[in-house]
């Protein structure tokens, strides 16, 4: 695609400078609120920019982890600040280029600066232990030590906050990295590039590349030099960069989908589950891996709490993302936005009643009204897989024997919410439910920057993400012998 004169052409970020892709092509990014808009032309980049990218990563390894971990910290201090200077500006081209509400936007900008800071605080953090030797006049200790170039794959849904807390662990310990940006959210990323150059990272150190998956990612994933690698995507996707990378021995952690419930126990504070299941459900548009998929409410309350969430549903702020009180905004593309389309149709053909939604709220944009299924079989689509998009199912439930079964009855293990006053329900959930985040009396999404985020089953494959847990993915332990001199 050739390059438009009504929109701002962006570059790749490779050894500290910006530059077009090797073939000279480009694509356009287009709003989704009004398609005819065009964001924003971004390099197609090819094998031949991962290449650059890699080796560009490979040439500064020495000299960054030979730094000080302290003065790795003191460029993420400056890139935090940075990010904090243009929070506003980050927020209104997320809302432009991938329709995340505008509120919704501003936070996850600011968070970007929080998770800078806080990985710069483990510069200060042990990065080894000692330990007591076997023998007498030895030291005997573990150190961590980075890997070298890794390579990270991040989707369009979170487009700052999932590039920010896999790269800023990635540094701090040491490491080179390797960026590929979603596709649909190109511009949110680049903020990331430009503030770590005002910070005056050294050329390099982090390499940031446009374009499509099948040609930057697959380099990534073949590249020899690249050491390890973190994916956030799909299952299928995410599995066949695992068989791939691993098969030439690099690390690989996945961070998949996710098909979380939400269970609603007759003791619930209903309006607080009422409003946490709306925003799990339709947040972001329900674009998120973390969202509440499935809510199954006790037969006692079932009615209540359903009328509770229409009405809630009824009331929502639904439109224009760049509007302040804006709640769900539209889908990310078109692409997608039909693919969502087609999964309502499959509901209602498999027997599932919608309560809410189902339709097209928009003529232009790709905003889809937030949709409620009811009557769904347990072993239907919408019950077992994943729908990226605002659609959520309700379910009756009896026990919390069966609610706990139920919940744990798909191949995912990403998330889960119960609302209950019962300790006793708490603590079978805390020790029963298959998943790797769980929430009590709060909704499925949100995650916290100093604590481990990843799932289990299909959701999810090697070290957790973010905290302390970052650290297994992008260090290797050494244990090192150091007997005293006999002299």
């Amino acid at each position: 695609m050739t390059e438009t004169v009504s929109a701002t052409t962006f570059r790749n970020f490779i050894g500290g400078k910006w530059s077009a892709s090797a073939s000279g092509e480009s694509y356009e990014k287009r709003n989704p609120w009004r398609p005819d808009e065009v964001t924003g032309v971004y390099a197609a980049s090819i094998a031949d920019d991962a290449i650059a990218a890699v080796e560009a990563a490979v040439d500064a390894f020495p000299s960054w982890s030979a730094l000080p971990a302290p003065a790795r910290a003191a460029f993420f201090f400056k890139a935090a600040d940075a990010i904090e200077a243009r929070v506003e500006q980050i927020a209104q081209d997320m809302t432009a280029e991938m329709g995340k509400p505008l509120r919704e936007a501003r936070m996850e900008s600011a968070r970007a600066a929080t998770i800078l800071r806080y990985s710069a605080g483990e510069a200060y953090r042990p990065a080894g232990e000692v330990y007591e030797p076997s023998v007498g006049n030895q030291t005997l200790y573990t150190r961590r030590r980075p890997l070298g170039v890794v390579g990270l794959i991040t989707p369009w849904n979170f487009p700052v906050a999932i590039p920010v807390w896999k790269l800023a662990p990635a540094l701090i310990y040491g490491n080179t990295v390797v960026l590929k940006l979603g596709f649909e959210a190109p511009r949110t990323g680049l903020h990331i590039a430009e503030c770590f150059a005002e910070a005056g990272l050294p050329a390099g150190v982090l390499n940031v590349v446009t374009g499509s998956g099948s040609t930057v990612g697959a380099e990534l994933v073949s590249n020899r030099h690249v050491r390890a690698l973190s994916f956030t995507g799909s299952v299928a996707v995410g599995h066949a960069v695992r068989n791939e990378a691993t098969a030439r021995n690099c690390r690989v952690q996945l961070e998949l989908g996710g098909h979380n419930p939400f269970i609603v126990m007759a003791d619930a504070e209903l309006d607080r589950a009422t409003e946490a299941a709306f925003a799990g459900a339709f947040w972001s548009a329900g674009q998120k891996c973390t969202a509440t998929r499935r809510i199954l409410v006790q037969d006692a309350v079932y009615d209540a709490f359903r009328e509770r969430l229409l009405a809630r549903i009824a009331a929502a702020k639904v439109g224009d993302p760049a509007d302040p009180v804006t709640e769900v905004g539209p889908v990310v593309a078109a692409g997608p936005f039909e693919e969502i389309m087609a999964a309502i149709e499959r509901g209602k053909g498999e027997g599932g009643t919608v309560a809410a939604g189902g339709v097209r709220a928009d003529d232009r944009g790709y905003l889809i009204a937030p949709t409620v299924f009811e009557n769904v079989a347990d072993d239907a689509f919408l019950s077992c897989e994943e729908v990226f998009g605002p659609v959520t199912s309700l379910y009756r439930f009896s026990t919390l024997d069966e609610a706990l079964g139920r919940a744990n009855a798909v191949e995912f293990g990403l998330s889960a919410a119960i609302f209950t006053r019962d300790l006793h329900a708490t603590q079978r959930f805390a020790n029963e439910l298959q998943a790797g985040i769980l929430h009590i009396n709060s909704q499925t999404a949100g995650a916290d920057v100093h604590v481990p985020f990843g799932g289990l089953k299909n959701s999810a494959w090697g070290p957790h993400e973010q905290g302390r847990a970052a650290m297994e993915f992008y260090t290797e332990t050494v244990t090192v012998y150091q007997d005293a001199p006999l002299g």
